[in-house]
């Protein structure tokens, strides 16, 4: 079940907004402003954010570009919410990162139709981005078996190959040495006295 993040000050709208998410079968949050959202956000990361324009603290395409500007949050897809109609402002908007510009008022089942929309754009792109590895200068092509280093492809056995895709896919975990060595194929002596690894 996707969960929705809603940034939106007026309570009544959001709660709207919430219940609406819930009754469509979603897990639904809602924020009156910037701070609140971003406090939550270090916590759990949503499937889509609905982000309102004018809000209190910081509004809410500075909240857009700072979502797109960090890459822990760039993928999350962003629809916007707002009383501001004009072509300029949906522009301004959809250039800056957003998925979508929803104006007010709206209907609650034209917002639940391009909630949808969004999220199932967004899986087809991970769906198929799921197919490459990276991890700083490093990109694996699972689909290609081939690995490129700073623009110089490397050319490994199925084996190194293997382990390397297996390594980046588990990066920032550990790794016990007897999980890194049944992985290769080793002998089970030297995995049962191979250290734990940090990826």
């Amino acid at each position: 079940m996707a969960n929705i993040f809603c940034v939106e000050d007026d309570t009544g709208i959001r709660e709207l907004i919430t219940c609406a998410l819930q009754s469509g079968g979603y897990t639904a949050e809602g924020f009156p402003d910037g701070k609140s959202f971003f406090h939550r956000l270090r916590d759990d990361k949503p499937a889509l954010i609905l982000l309102d324009i004018m809000l209190p603290d910081e509004d809410g395409i500075s909240i857009l570009k700072r979502l797109k500007g960090n890459d822990a949050t760039a993928e999350i897809p962003v629809i916007m919410l707002s009383a501001k109609s004009s072509e300029i402002d949906k522009v301004t908007g959809l250039e800056n990162g957003a998925d979508d510009y929803i104006t007010k008022p709206f209907g609650i089942m034209e917002l639940l139709s391009r909630i949808k929309a969004v999220l199932r754009r967004s899986h087809t792109v991970q769906k198929a981005e799921s197919h490459v590895l990276s991890a700083h200068d490093l990109t694996i092509d699972l689909d290609q078996r081939t690995v490129v280093y700073l623009e110089t492809e490397i050319v490994l056995t199925y084996k190194e190959f293997e382990l390397l895709s297996y390594l980046v896919r588990n990066r920032g975990t550990a790794i016990s040495g007897t999980a890194f060595w049944n992985r290769s194929g080793d002998s089970p002596m030297r995995a049962r006295h191979a250290p734990w690894m940090h990826t």
